[in-house]
Order: structure tokens, then sequence, then C-alpha cells
């Protein structure tokens, strides 16, 4: 009689058992088949994106070899327009330039916001981020106004010209060189470095220099980048401020030429590639943290 209700109260137990694994079994497999459907439409998805980018390049070059023979619109460009290489290294030199000091401003800006007035981070943001609402053509015009005639009158001589584009190139690229400079810094703790930095007798200068600059490396490349490829390709500030940049070169040959300017577009992609490629090669190495003997 006792042992009724024992096997009783097993039974439903086991029964139960079999039918929950029984019941999970079916929702592994529907979870499976989601999973694999998420891939099928995430693949769809990325040659898509392949080949919306990468359709008009090639179309771009082929119409770029139809000019015979085949290649002549590059050997055009590049050994028969001396226009080409002069555009191209004033503007390498521009951005250079402008890089720089653009790391000079914004990474001792952004490592004292966010190391001693972090309240005032929001307004720092809105004020590198104006250049998105304020178009080139006003702020070239605004230039020329302010830079027209005395106590800076710069507009007057060459020399004066460049330090207008480069000064407007560097209030372009705040958007992305602080966002970047600001991103790398929020990865490292900037306040322990700093303090054990003083502890060991490092000054302000010596601390930017040998423990802030060296964690930043991937992050000043990437808005470094983004920077020399705002320069190469803008065109509004150095056309009105007449600038024998790569901007208005290629707009100039777009006008007088079919094929050549296809060529130079192709040129230009490889280029960027290349400028990818070595900022990939250079950040590698930094993924580690620098020693805070460099403080000494």
């Amino acid at each position: 009689m006792s042992g009724g209700p024992a096997f009783g109260t097993r039974t439903p137990g086991v029964l139960e058992t079999i039918e929950s694994s029984a019941q999970a079994r079916p929702g592994r497999r529907a979870g499976g088949r989601r999973f694999n459907s998420g891939k099928i439409i995430s693949w769809i998805i990325f040659l898509a994106g392949m080949f919306y980018f990468f359709l008009p390049l090639l179309v771009t070059f082929v119409f770029s070899l139809r000019l015979q023979p085949t290649g002549q619109a590059y050997a055009n460009v590049l050994f028969h327009d001396p226009r080409f290489a002069s555009s191209l290294i004033y503007s390498l030199v521009v951005g250079l330039i402008t890089i720089v000091i653009s790391i000079l401003l914004l990474v001792p800006t952004a490592y004292w916001v966010r190391l001693r007035v972090p309240r005032l981070r929001p307004y720092v943001e809105f004020i590198t981020l104006l250049p998105f609402v304020i178009p080139p053509i006003i702020l070239v015009f605004a230039l020329t106004r302010a830079f027209a005639g005395p106590p800076f009158p710069l507009t007057a001589t060459s020399d004066g010209l460049n330090i207008l584009v480069i000064a407007a190139y560097v209030i372009l690229s705040f958007p992305y060189m602080y966002r970047s400079i600001d991103s790398g810094l929020q990865a490292i703790d900037i306040r322990t470095l700093t303090e054990a930095a003083q502890s060991m007798g490092a000054g302000w200068g010596r601390i930017l220099w040998a423990v802030i600059l060296p964690n930043l490396r991937v992050a000043l490349l990437s808005g470094a980048f983004l920077t020399l490829a705002i320069v190469i390709g803008e065109y509004t500030l150095a056309s009105f401020l007449v600038r024998p940049a790569f901007g208005p070169y290629l707009a100039l040959l777009g006008r007088d030429k079919a094929f050549e300017p296809a060529a130079v577009t192709i040129i230009a992609f490889g280029l960027t590639w290349l400028a990818m490629g070595v900022i990939a090669f250079i950040g590698r190495g930094s993924r580690g943290s620098v020693p805070l003997t460099g403080g000494r």
C-alpha cells in the first residue's frame, strides 16, 4: 500500500521531464534556424553594401581605360600634367600642418577638460561641432572680410592666404579630431596616469608628451586620416582663397577633360586606402599601455 503512492508521485515527475525535454529540442532547433537566417540576412546586407560601394569604382575604372592606348589617361595625369603633382603635394603639406596644429590645440584642451573641468565637456563638444552647421562658404567670406585690411592684411600676400586656408582647415577638422581624441582619452584612466607621473616628478608638458600622447596614438591617427581626407577633397575654401590645392585642380580637370578625372579619382582612392593601411600598420603595436617610467 505504501509503494503505490510513492510510485504515483515519481511517475508524473518523469513524464514532465520527458515532455519538457521534448519541448526544448524544437525550441533549440528553431533558435538555430533563426540564427542561420540572421547570418544569411547579414551576408546579404554586407554584399549589397559592397556592391553599392565598389560598383561605381569599377565603372569609373573601366571608363578611365577607354582612352586609347589603354592607360593613356593615367599617363597623361601622372607624367604629362605637372599640376597633378604640385596640387597634391600642396594639399598634403597643408594637411600635415593642419594635423599638427589641431593636435597641439585639441589634445591639451580635451585632456584638461576631462581631468579638471568635466562639467564643461558638453560646451566644448558643442563648439567643436559648429563646423557641421556653418557652411564653408560662410567661413571663407568671414575670414576674407576679417583679414582683408589692417591690422592683419593676410589676403594681400600668398603666405597670408596660406595661413588663412590652414586656419580654416583647422576649424573644419575640429569635429573629427576632437571626437577621436576624446574617445581615446575615454579609453584610458588619465587621472591615474597623471597622478603616477606627477609622483615621479613629471611636469604637465612631460605628462602630455610621454604619457598621454603615446596612449592616444590610434585615436590621433584616426583623426589625422579624417583631417587629411578633408583637406585633400575640400574645394570651396581653396577655390575662393585661390590656392593651388587638389580639390580645385580636380574640378578644373573635370571641366576640360573626359577620361583624366576618372583616372585621378581611382588614383585618389588608391592613395586613401594606402593611408588606411599605414594607419593600421602604425597603430598595430599600440594596443598595450605606455609604461609610466616615461614620465621621469
